[in-house]
């Protein structure tokens, strides 16, 4: 920035830094209303005081210093629109100070040029900043609810069962593989129980997804049985030829387990 602007700016330090807290205080009374998001004065001193940094060497984000800042705001939770209304201010702040103390037209017009060349690189970090924390929130929640929807689940001694719900993708199918692996090594299943009654449809995609899962327990030396095959989905495996003679297959969960307790030679017994 033109040193002149920047020898302007500090003299009015204190002045443009009320200013512009004004006008941040303005757009947080009304961001506020209905929510019950908390802005701090101490981030807001701490804004202004990383512009003037920035004004006075030019360039502090080679260290990462802004996108340190901006990522302190961005993960406390408070909105993008904080960083950018912020910087907006700034903007006019320092360009109402100069047009009450510059009557050259052509002055005002080239440190507003001069100001946008200034703010815009800053706001383009902001807003890419905000895109990696959001992509980063996304890709961790997506890991977890997959996690969380390919579960094996120990239910008698040597027997597990992994309920699915919702589509198979790709992607969720390698996790299904991978937890179903895992799991029968980890509790010892003699007899896997994959319950598709939540999965909406089966297709050849997804047929092909447990046939290659059942295939992987059968060669870990375990029995793996399909359950909660619905009529329509019945119907659709036949009218796609699709072979899943090579394991068992139940209708209900109840009698795929009636059917793992005869191969691990275990029977349930009344209490009465």
């Amino acid at each position: 920035m033109d040193n002149l602007i920047v020898q302007m700016i500090n003299e009015n330090q204190e002045t443009l830094k009320n200013n512009w807290l004004n006008e941040v205080k303005l757009f947080k009374e009304k961001e506020l209303i209905g929510t019950t998001l908390k802005f701090s004065e101490e981030t807001d001193q701490q804004f202004f005081a990383m512009l003037i940094k920035h004004i006075n060497f030019h360039d502090i984000s080679k260290d990462g210093t802004l996108d340190d800042f901006f990522d302190q705001v961005l993960h406390t939770g408070l909105p993008l629109s904080y960083l950018t209304q912020g910087l907006q201010a700034a903007r006019r702040v320092v360009l109402n100070l100069l047009v009450e103390t510059e009557n050259d037209k052509e002055k005002v017009a080239a440190v507003y040029r001069e100001i946008d060349r200034w703010l815009d690189p800053i706001l383009n970090r902001v807003v890419e900043n905000s895109s990696q924390i959001w992509e980063r929130t996304v890709s961790v929640q997506k890991t977890a609810l997959l996690e969380l929807s390919a579960p094996l689940i120990p239910v008698f001694k040597n027997i597990s069962v992994m309920p699915l719900i919702g589509s198979i993708d790709t992607e969720r199918a390698k996790l299904i593989m991978e937890n179903l692996l895992n799991g029968v090594i980890k509790y010892r299943s003699e007899v896997v129980l994959i319950d598709i009654t939540g999965v909406p449809v089966v297709d050849t995609m997804v047929a092909h997804h447990i046939i290659q899962a059942a295939d992987a327990v059968r060669l870990l030396g375990s029995t793996c049985i399909l359950v909660g095959i619905r009529p329509e989905i019945a119907q659709t495996i036949v009218s796609l030829g699709i072979d899943l003679s090579l394991f068992p297959t139940k209708s209900t969960l109840q009698k795929g387990m009636e059917n793992a307790l005869e191969i691990t030679n275990q029977q349930l017994i009344s209490n009465k």
